[in-house]
């Protein structure tokens, strides 16, 4: 298909007694790789996963709404549900973002202040949700298609079933950091009949401070209804049919007679364009009332999808573990192609990438081996964003920039894309869009997009300790500008990639020979004058304080290090660990300094910037090493279970780190370098979009047999624990002979580095300070 086609690229993956829902064979067979999702892993304990259909990068995530205040996916278990919302955002952190145009189901008189219910017997399958609203006595079903939501209610015999549909609804009214709290700006109700009703909500803030947006939606029901309303704010409107934007909350009911018939269906399109483009997605994608049809469309989707990977060994538990991973894994971004609100272009559009400081390292270099023309519409995606929103964007939600975590870590996705050598993408135009972020400061809320402390780190060779941030950004600047160079390298520029090069080095600058817990060296915040930062000011909420700077002081926006601290941030030099190892003392120094890293505690699973260290050991010559750090990632931070996420899932980042951890290799994001850990299963074949398998085998593998004693790729000895984008690319097969003890192998060759190209320009700083 045409990547600026209008349609998304994805459709071409293709007396209550409470008893287990009937799913009308909702229920996928037992050999089918739907049956072993549960979109409810992660659902509780900060996973914030959506556990409600839709598919995949879909733009409706039609999802049960418990926690309007301060839930991020709007949903928890054990909580009454106020209602299912069709637009959210999956497994987030920081203020809840969506969660608009919410539809319930109730009985007696309708009332918009009350209406919630217990929930009970909850089901959910790709495609498919269903629960028992305890309070009425109504079975809820939903499924979706890209655009739309379709809701079955079953309800009991009653001369009063109500439909209520709140466009006044959306989640984060009153969570708890005011900044990142939504607010409604406005709200409008069309009743067009007794079976039609349209209308918008508009809404600001969230987790990215952004500007309004607005959802507008089209609904229908199957069943003409015997009384419908209004309300605004708590003013109810019997038979009233408008309701305009007054800036207050606003919504419509509709009363059914469900004495003889008990189902009511109601179909809900959605759109970022108008009410008339949500007419149209729903005419176009759900244009009858079969439910079943939709919601086994839904799940053929989703069995396309998931195909893609097939594995054979371990245990039920292990499985339903990767499938689910996998599963979150395709969720984000939202592939908005055709819903562009802010400008006309031929380009593919997605949205919500919440945060690419998280999905850069994971879940986008596996979306390139698993649907790569999806990659492809993403990174085209991201340099039109660039070239009509002025920045390539770290994160994106809403149609808007912000905010930007670390660096400018698109640059990252970019040259992962040039790595392995992805078609269609025009690379001379990306890399202005690259060159932009790193030369001209965005000035204004440099939290919104562009780099921060840009002066600094182009004058100094690094952002000094006036700036927030300064450690992190340093070094995730120094890593974006190696990327910068390689793409500048790929379209022939070779003075910027000498340029970019150099600056690659500049984590040097912040390099500072303090020692703890034996190890020495570490990344440290620095003056502009050159002197280094001691003491900081702290404020615990007790009142502010200066305390010493320490490699474990950790912080978040205003400190030196984002959502971490330096024992963590200063392994981040992914393509130059060559010169890291020896900046630590040689290889020995770099071991011992990893397993105190993780003997003591301090990688932190839950948080990304730690991804890439367990495989750190590749380069040291121990991979017997990273396998212990990988199997034990494994099995003590994830299982299946509604908390068994180590934390926020941050838009499938975390379960791609799974997914890539139980296949035995892991990227190193924008390069076309894979290092091997440890498979979990004795066979794995991932189905590449251009018909070419990657087969990967661990003979004997078990709980006990985790280190990897000798290796072939297609058949020829592989001596190394790493290998190329470009060896797989046209198919291939890895054979792994597994082992209870530590071999010898994979320790000679140790992965690329920059360094490795012994050039000054590789391996120095921009500015040499004192």
């Amino acid at each position: 298909m045409r990547m600026g086609h209008s349609l998304s690229v994805l459709t071409v993956w293709s007396g209550l007694i409470l008893l287990p829902l009937a799913l009308g064979g909702a229920t996928p067979a037992a050999d089918d790789v739907c049956a072993h999702v549960d979109p409810f892993i992660g659902a509780d304990g900060g996973g914030n996963v959506v556990p409600g259909p839709c598919l995949p990068f879909g733009l409706v995530k039609l999802s049960p709404d418990c926690d309007l205040d301060f839930s991020n996916s709007g949903y928890v278990s054990g909580r009454p549900v106020v209602g299912f919302s069709h637009v959210h955002v999956s497994g987030t952190g920081g203020g809840p973002k969506y969660g608009n145009v919410l539809v319930m189901a109730t009985t007696g008189g309708p009332d918009p202040r009350d209406h919630a219910s217990p929930a009970a017997a909850e089901t959910a399958c790709p495609g498919y949700f269903g629960t028992t609203l305890t309070r009425y006595g109504i079975k809820a079903e939903l499924s979706a298609t890209q655009r739309t939501g379709f809701l079955r209610y079953t309800f009991p015999p009653t001369a009063a079933a109500n439909v209520l549909i709140d466009a006044g609804s959306f989640l984060g009214r009153n969570y708890d950091h005011p900044s990142e709290k939504q607010e409604l700006v406005g709200a409008e109700i069309r009743i067009i009949n007794s079976t039609t009703v349209e209308g918008y909500t508009r809404v600001r803030g969230g987790w990215n401070i952004g500007d309004a947006y607005t959802v507008f939606f089209h609904a229908v029901f199957d069943t003409p209804a015997t009384a419908f309303g209004t309300w605004k704010n708590d003013r109810m409107t019997p038979d009233g049919r408008n309701e305009f934007d007054s800036g207050e909350p606003a919504g419509a009911y509709f009363t059914f007679d469900t004495r003889s018939n008990h189902t009511v269906q109601a179909k809900v399109g959605i759109s970022f364009l108008g009410c008339e483009k949500a007419r149209h997605n729903l005419e176009q994608e759900n244009p009858g009332w079969d439910f079943e049809a939709v919601r086994r469309s839904a799940t053929a989707s989703w069995r396309q999808a998931l195909g893609t990977v097939t594995v054979e060994g371990g245990d039920a538990s292990l499985r339903r573990e990767f499938y689910t991973a996998l599963y979150h894994s395709l969720l984000m971004p939202v592939d908005k192609t055709g819903e562009n609100p802010r400008w006309h272009s031929s380009e593919p559009y997605y949205d919500d990438f919440y945060a690419i400081w998280d999905t850069f390292r994971t879940s986008l270099p596996l979306l390139t081996l698993l649907k790569e023309s999806t990659q492809v519409a993403i990174v085209r995606s991201l340099i039109d964003i660039a070239e009509n929103d002025g920045y390539l964007p770290d994160a994106r939600s809403g149609d808007c920039n912000g905010r930007t975590q670390g660096g400018s870590n698109a640059d990252v996705v970019i040259a992962d894309a040039c790595a392995k050598d992805l078609p269609g993408i025009d690379y001379a135009r990306a890399l202005r869009a690259m060159r932009r972020d790193a030369e001209v400061p965005p000035g204004g809320d440099e939290r919104k997009q562009g780099r921060g402390g840009l002066a600094d780190y182009r004058s100094l060779g690094y952002v000094s300790a006036t700036h927030e941030r300064s450690g992190s950004r340093t070094i995730e600047y120094a890593a974006d500008d190696w990327a910068t160079a390689q793409v500048a390298r790929k379209v022939g520029d070779e003075a910027t990639s000498r340029q970019y090069l150099q600056q690659a080095g500049n984590w040097r600058n912040l390099w500072r020979p303090v020692t703890d817990h034996g190890a020495t060296g570490f990344i440290m915040p620095r003056r502009a004058d050159g002197t280094w930062v001691d003491e900081v000011t702290s404020d615990d909420g007790h009142g502010a304080k200066v305390v010493p700077f320490t490699v474990l002081s950790a912080g978040s926006w205003n400190d030196v290090f984002y959502e971490s601290h330096s024992w963590e941030y200063s392994f981040y030099v992914p393509h130059d660990v060559k010169a890291l190892i020896g900046a630590c003392g040689g290889r020995d120094a770099f071991v011992a300094r990893l397993d105190t890293f993780f003997r003591e505690g301090f990688f932190h699973v839950d948080n990304e910037p730690g991804f890439l260290t367990p495989l750190l050991y590749d380069y040291a010559g121990r991979p017997d090493r990273t396998a212990e750090a990988v199997v034990r990632l494994r099995n003590t931070h994830y299982n299946d279970t509604r908390s068994g996420l180590p934390g926020n899932d941050d838009s499938g980042a975390m379960s791609s780190l799974f997914v890539f951890h139980c296949l035995g290799f892991f990227p190193n994001a924008g390069q076309d370098v894979y290092l091997i850990g440890s498979p979990a299963f004795a066979r794995s074949v991932i189905r590449m979009e251009n018909g070419r398998e990657v087969v990967i085998v661990a003979h004997g593998v078990s709980r006990e047999n985790i280190y990897i004693q000798s290796a072939t790729l297609n058949g020829q000895p592989l001596d190394r624990a790493w290998f190329r984008h470009a060896e797989i690319r046209q198919g291939a097969t890895i054979e792994f002979e597994m082992g209870p003890k530590p071999s010898a192998w994979g320790t000679s060759t140790p992965p690329p580095s920059a360094s490795d190209h012994a050039s000054a320009t590789t391996s120095e700083p921009t500015t040499r300070v004192r």
